[in-house]
This record gives C-alpha cells, structure tokens and sequence, in this order.
C-alpha cells in the first residue's frame, strides 16, 4: 500500500539518528546534520553484547563538530551515576552545546553484570533513578539545595553553571512498562519507548496523559518513538538486514519480532511503518540502523532522501 505524501506532510514529525560507532563521532555527526536529521543520539553501557560508547563524551563530540544538530542521548544509564555527577554532566553538556542538549533517561537491568560491576543493585535502579530526577530538577534551578533522601544526602550545595535550557534540558523517559510510564508523567518532558508497536504506543500515550493529569501537570509529555530500522531496495533483504544485527546485538533470535519491533523493508514500506507510529502519537522519532557495518551509510542516507521527506512540508 501507498502512502499519501500529503497525508504525512501533514503530520509535524521531527526524526533522529542514532550514531552507530563510537569512533568517528564528529564525522557522523556532521553527516546526521547534513542529511537533514533533526536529533543525533547515541546509547551507552559499561558493558554490553556489543561494542558500546559513553553518551556525554559522545555527545560533547558531537556538539563541537556540529551547529544548530540537537544532541540526545538514547540512554543514559541514571542509576549507574551519582546523581549529582548526572546533573554536572547535563548542565556542562548543554552549556557547552548552545543549549542543545536532550536527556533520554532510563533505568537499564538488561545485563545485571552491568550493575553488579559498577556496585549498584539492579533491584535498586527504579528507586534510584527516580530519586536522581528529584535532585537534577532542584539542582538545575535552585542554589544552596538541601537533599535527604535514601541514597543521597545534600547539604547546601549549588551547581554552577545551571543549563542554558530552563528550567531543565529536555528530558525523555525511556522504557516499556508502566513504572516508565508513570516516570514520564512525573518527571519527564518527554516519553521514548522502545521495542513498542503501534498498539503499545498508542496505549502508552494515553496512560501517560492521565497519569500526568493526576500529578496536576497541564503540560502535556512530548510522544516520542526510539525504533531499529533498515531501509533497502529490496524487502527481503532489509528483513535479513536487520535480524541479523539485532539478533546479535539482543543475544537472542530476531527473526520473529523484525515486524512487530522494527521497521525494516524498502521506501515505501518504511513509510507505511513510520506512518503507523505516527497514527499512534509519535511526533520525536528516533531511528537506529540495523544492518551491517558496511550498509549503515546507505541505509540512513536512504531513509533521509527517500523517506523522511514525506513527513516535511
């Protein structure tokens, strides 16, 4: 099926891109700027199945080689930071970016190695990083802050400089389940789910909205989208493509969830896919190449000349 290019145009979508080396940082990122992406991204863990970077030195990067490109990191692990280290890093990083800076912020547990490692409990991550978005929100905005909480105590203290985007850097919460959910409603300025389909995207803007409600926040939760796609000529190959590198990058078989999790065929496909989404409510949609190292070029540039503008007026 077609997709009507005014039916889409009509929607105001903004698109990222994930960077997918850790190397070569300012080189991709002026290629994300030049192919007319809105966002550059990128993940991090200390450890992972597969190569991983660090989202602020990345991103710090990133900005220097870059100019009006905003940065967002897609995620960053909080309950691995101390939260004031968080709060220090955000603010420098959006100071030293112009004010470019966006926080994606989960909790992580995919790999409890990870956590053991770096002496957190995974059992403690939710509690944590709720406690962390606590002391960001006060640091980025008050001097003198007193903190008493479970696993940090302030006594007077003020972050300088504060971030040039008041009264905070954008903050995206990340995640799949309902504890995410209701920590974008009450913390966040945005919500970027992952592995989401439409059905559940759709589900979780609407839970989100009344949750949000319930905090007594008019201002609504921005709907984003973080998804792994492969954009290729060939249907088949695109599919093939994709499974396996997320079967490599997840450590388990793919070949099943291609459809429901990803977005993966040629042009027009991936707009059927994309429009999808955007039915559901996704108006900040991040994109991740999944394909071969020596297919990433192409695929990004593919879905930016032959996909992405269908959504542009």
């Amino acid at each position: 099926m077609l997709v009507n290019n005014e039916e889409t145009a009509d929607r105001k979508v903004q698109f990222g891109l994930a960077m997918r080396r850790a190397d070569q940082v300012a080189q991709q990122a002026q290629a994300i700027e030049q192919l007319g992406y809105d966002y550059a991204t990128t993940g991090e863990h200390v450890f992972f199945h597969v190569p991983c970077s660090n989202a602020f030195i990345s991103l710090a990067v990133a900005a220097g080689a870059t100019t009006n490109l905003k940065l967002m990191s897609t995620i960053t692990l909080l309950p691995l930071y101390p939260a004031v280290l968080a709060a220090k890093q955000a603010a420098a990083l959006d100071v030293a970016s112009g004010g470019r800076f966006h926080m994606g912020i989960g909790v992580g547990g995919e790999l409890p190695r990870e956590f053991e490692a770096s002496g957190v409990p995974v059992s403690e991550r939710g509690a944590r990083t709720n406690e962390a978005l606590e002391i960001m929100k006060r640091l980025f905005t008050e001097d003198d802050v007193h903190f008493d909480g479970k696993f940090n105590q302030l006594s007077g203290v003020t972050l300088e400089p504060k971030p040039l985007q008041q009264p905070s850097p954008p903050i995206w919460i990340s995640g799949r389940k309902e504890a995410a959910w209701r920590r974008a409603a009450r913390y966040g300025t945005g919500w970027l789910p992952y592995m989401y389909t439409p059905e559940m995207l759709e589900e979780s803007n609407q839970q989100i909205a009344k949750y949000r409600n319930e905090e007594g926040n008019e201002n609504p939760v921005d709907p984003g989208l973080f998804i792994f796609f492969c954009c290729h000529e060939d249907n088949d190959t695109a599919v093939q493509y994709a499974n396996e590198r997320l079967s490599k990058q997840y450590n388990q078989d793919f070949s099943q969830m291609i459809d429901k999790y990803a977005i993966a065929g040629d042009p027009d496909r991936c707009v059927e896919r994309l429009t999808e989404y955007v039915d559901a409510g996704a108006r900040t949609i991040i994109l991740s190449a999944a394909s071969p190292m020596n297919y990433v070029e192409r695929a990004e540039s593919l879905m930016a000349q032959e996909v992405l503008p269908r959504y542009r007026k």
